[in-house]
């Protein structure tokens, strides 16, 4: 059986970060849906018991996306690049159950 630090250790890799912006605080709020930056082959399953694990929460649902990265105009040529694709998942709790994410 695993010891509890490298369980602790493997969650904390899947979840990057949380998704700070008007839209995600907004459904925070009002629906008890939270975003966050997670690790591209994380699957729902892996986040969902990852978000239980590190918040001691209660999931409902795990919706996903793959962010497409966007071309831009980099420097003093006009040369094209190209930020980063990542990955995204939107976590719905349970009633009564909330994250601290600020």
């Amino acid at each position: 059986m695993p010891s509890a630090n490298t369980e602790i250790e493997r969650y904390r890799k899947l979840i990057l970060a949380p998704v700070i912006s008007e839209k995600s605080m907004r459904e925070s709020d009002e629906l008890r849906k939270y975003t966050f930056r997670v690790h591209p082959d994380a699957t729902k399953i892996d986040i969902k018991r990852a978000i239980e694990y590190l918040f001691n929460v209660r999931v409902t649902a795990v919706n996903t996306m793959n962010v497409v990265g966007k071309s831009r105009r980099r420097s003093y040529r006009h040369r094209i690049g190209k930020t980063a694709e990542w990955k995204k998942a939107i976590v719905t709790l349970a009633p009564g159950s909330s994250i601290d994410v600020v």
